[in-house]
């Protein structure tokens, strides 16, 4: 029997692509109470949604938030601790090397990001309520805490919003903001950013989201064109909408992450918007250990009235993630020690529960790549 010799190199080249294309890895930032060594690495097969360990630090305090390079070779987390660090590591082998820690000189650290640029680390200090930059070399390694903004106020809860509570920094789509969402403070600030300035966040000409009082802005997601915000508020379990236009927003529509007839205390975490830009998803903690689901309309605006609910198999839901290829969400349960993984129905952008979990104390951040 002959075999043409392109048919079979074709064969090859697409097995091969097949195999590449199943793996993934997958870092799990942790709280370190208990028994978690600090930052978990997993290989995460994309066919069957299955995770293998391969290592994890030797040990690490409190590295409850991650960001990671895009050539895959650095890894960066904060250490939510009183005197607030941050953590450089090489990732080489699928193994994360120490190489160095440095003060972000406020308190608890709770959410790293990177500039698209890659030049500069920014850092929201939660007890702090404040904001630290690190400039990023091209070796990995950080300088010394650079531009350091402290947050001042507070707002209508006295047992949340005693004083400013900073819980997030993200970046716009093109790079060009940093906004920082304040729960004590109730309020987004929307900082210009520019790499080439030795002070990269424009404090002068930054402005202001207000959220409703007592709302609690934690987390923020965009709209797969850039041109809606959605900031998820903790205190009032709530998604408030913005059209987003070079810095400046304009309110569009609030919406809420349980059933109309809910009575207990909301504590909404995260959000994230499908890679394909038609679903927003949402974790909810406290009573509701759940992720609610919406549909993204044509203006921006969720739909409220399709909103589904998808319990997190698990208690005080935090950080959640969605494969590239948007057919898996892996949510990581703080309180019972597991991350449990959905696969994602891409017509409904329902989630479908495949019976595969991961063992991890106290996870907290997911970060796949």
């Amino acid at each position: 029997m002959k075999i043409n010799f392109w048919s079979l190199l074709v064969c090859l080249l697409a097995t091969s692509f097949h195999s590449n294309a199943q793996n993934a890895n997958l870092l799990v930032g942790t709280y370190t109470q208990s028994s978690s060594k600090g930052i978990y690495v997993f290989n995460f097969d994309t066919a069957t949604g299955k995770a293998i360990e391969l290592s994890h630090t030797d040990s690490s305090n409190n590295p409850e938030y991650l960001t990671i390079t895009k050539d895959k070779q650095f890894v960066y987390a904060v250490n939510e601790i009183k005197d607030g660090m941050v953590a450089a590591y090489s990732f080489k082998n699928n193994k994360l090397n120490l190489l160095q820690l440095k003060s972000v000189k406020s308190a608890d650290p709770c959410y790293i990001t990177l500039s698209p640029d890659e030049h500069n680390i920014f850092v929201a200090n939660y007890a702090g309520g404040s904001i630290t930059q690190f400039h990023r070399f091209a070796d990995g390694l950080i300088s010394n805490a650079q531009q350091f903004i402290q947050h001042d106020g507070k707002s209508k809860n006295p047992t949340r919003q005693d004083k400013a509570h900073v819980h997030g920094a993200f970046f716009s789509p093109q790079g060009d903001y940093l906004l920082t969402p304040d729960l004590g403070m109730d309020q987004v600030n929307i900082y210009p950013y520019s790499a080439n300035n030795s002070v990269p966040l424009n404090i002068e000409n930054a402005k202001t989201i207000n959220s409703k009082p007592g709302a609690g802005p934690r987390h923020i997601a965009f709209s797969k064109n850039g041109h809606y915000l959605y900031v998820i508020e903790e205190l009032s379990g709530s998604i408030s909408v913005y059209q987003f236009e070079k810095g400046k927003t304009t309110f569009i529509q609030t919406v809420y992450t349980h059933q109309p007839d809910f009575k207990g205390t909301p504590g909404s975490a995260d959000i994230h918007v499908s890679p394909d830009g038609k679903y927003l998803y949402a974790s909810n903690r406290g009573e509701e250990n759940n992720i609610a689901k919406f549909s993204i309309l044509a203006n921006g605006k969720l739909d409220q009235s399709k909103m589904k609910l998808f319990s997190t198999l698990g208690k005080k839901p935090r950080n959640f993630t969605i494969s590239n290829d948007g057919n898996w969400l892996l949510v990581a349960n703080q309180d019972t020690d597991n991350i449990i993984i959905y696969k994602i129905n891409k017509e409904t952008g329902d989630l479908i529960n495949t019976g595969n979990s991961i063992r991890v104390p106290m996870p907290v951040c997911l970060v796949m790549f």
